[in-house]
Order: structure tokens, then sequence, then C-alpha cells
């Protein structure tokens, strides 16, 4: 080995990226990103709207809905949050989870500030922050087979099954 290779070895590759391999194309990633910052957007704004009141619930659902906004930023635009010297490790952390378990964090935590307490302001506050949830979970789903080979199951399904009837009626004989 030369004194230049000593100095710089190759680069190990790691562990593949799970967030490549996930069955979601460009734009819909982009798609699920642009949800989850405009669902940040509304349950900050709908968090500080449901704080002006003297009702203890919907200050606390405020404050969860102004918390929900602040994760939401951190996971899916982390340059929003550069103050912040953890950002762009839990950005990392949270482009390694699959696509169900982001629809079921993001679902879970827009479901609590209506459970407690239901108003307009709260539910409409997070329903973008649920929807980003829900295309999360759509993606999970997988993509739609294509009708070629959707017939082709089905034709080996019905040439199995001919054959299991007519050895079935073979031994019956």
């Amino acid at each position: 080995m030369s004194a230049q290779e000593d100095q710089f070895p190759a680069a190990d590759p790691g562990p593949a990226d799970p967030s490549a391999d996930d069955g979601m194309t460009w734009w819909y990633r982009w798609l699920c990103r642009i949800a989850g910052v405009v669902g940040g957007m509304s349950c900050a704004f709908a968090g500080l709207w449901n704080c002006i009141t003297i009702n203890p619930l919907n200050i606390a659902a405020g404050v969860w809905m102004m918390l929900n906004a602040f994760v939401l930023f951190l996971c899916e635009a982390p340059f929003c949050c550069q103050f912040i010297e953890f950002a762009n490790a839990v950005a990392t952390r949270a482009d390694k989870l699959r696509p169900w378990q982001k629809a079921a964090f993001y679902c879970g935590m827009a479901v609590f500030p209506v459970m407690l307490s239901l108003t307009l302001t709260t539910l409409f506050g997070n329903a973008v922050a649920f929807a980003a949830g829900v295309l999360y979970g759509l993606s999970a789903l997988g993509k739609k087979g294509d009708a070629i080979s959707y017939a082709r199951i089905q034709q080996q399904k019905q040439m199995d099954e001919e054959k299991l009837t007519g050895a079935m009626e073979g031994q019956a004989l």
C-alpha cells in the first residue's frame, strides 16, 4: 500500500439506507414531506390560537399541538430548526423509520389533542398533520400491481385448481 492509500482507506458504504428501498417515488416522498411541513404550520397556528382561552383543556391541547408542530418540523424540515444542535441527528433518525412507523407516530400525535379538547380549532389544526400520517401509511401499503402480473397469477391459480380437480376425479373413479 502506498502512503496515500494508508491515509485515505476505501470508504465502507455501510448498511443500505432503508428509506431508499421503501418503494416511495421521489415525488411521493416530497408530497409526504410537504404535507408534514404544512401540517406543522397548521398545528402551530391552531395551537397558538387554542392557547388564547381560559379553558385548561384547550390550553393543554394547544400546547400539545405546538409540540406536534415542533416535532413535525424537526422530522420533516430540519433546516427550519438550525438553531437546535440535535436537529440533524433527529432528522436522520426519523428518515430511517419505516413509513408505517411514521404513519402511526404522526397520526397518534394528531389524534391526542383532538381527544383532549374536541373543538374546531383542534380538529382543523391537526387535520393536515393527520393527513401526513395517512400519506405515509398509504406508502407503507406498497405499490399497486400491474394488470398483466395479476392476470398471470389468476391464470396460474386456475390451472392449479384444474389440475387438482382432475387428480381428485381420477382418484374417485
